[in-house]
């Protein structure tokens, strides 16, 4: 199964399409709103009407292999984003 790879790009030029605006313009919008998703995942949690839910996952720091050599390395402690869809979302995606 091939996927077709939705880039920053195309986003700007379908907000341009869609509202007139220069490139340029839907360039800033979309930066400035990438930016204050950003600001507010690092505080707490993201919750999008419609859309969905980021939260901020803390992993603890264990013990991985890499598959090839076999050797054994640690992988520190991190923090990583989930995205949970939500329910009118997944609706729409399925009709």
């Amino acid at each position: 199964m091939k996927f077709n790879k939705t880039i920053k790009k195309d986003l700007i030029d379908n907000l341009s399409k869609k509202t007139g605006f220069s490139n340029l313009f839907s360039n800033k919008i979309i930066d400035d709103f990438f930016d204050v998703l950003i600001d507010h995942v690092k505080t707490k949690d993201l919750n999008l009407k419609n859309l969905g839910t980021f939260k901020i996952i803390l992993k603890k720091e264990r013990m991985g292999r890499n598959p090839r050599t076999k050797e054994s390395f640690i992988i520190t402690a991190r923090k990583t984003i989930s995205f949970v869809t939500s329910k009118n979302l997944q609706k729409l995606i399925n009709k």
